[in-house]
């Protein structure tokens, strides 16, 4: 029985993690900034209306 986690193994398949991971990233900070964005016009039409 090999061992799953072999060097032969982890090359290509630590960079596809890598990606993955880098992509996940890439789209929860955009969502992130999105509903910042979205927060931040809410208040102000918020403001407006107050006042």
């Amino acid at each position: 029985m090999a061992d799953k986690d072999t060097p032969e193994n982890n090359g290509k398949s630590g960079d596809a993690r890598e990606e993955r991971l880098k992509a996940a990233l890439k789209a929860n900070m955009a969502r992130r900034k999105a509903q910042a964005k979205a927060r931040a016009t809410q208040n102000d039409k918020a403001d407006k209306d107050e006042g």
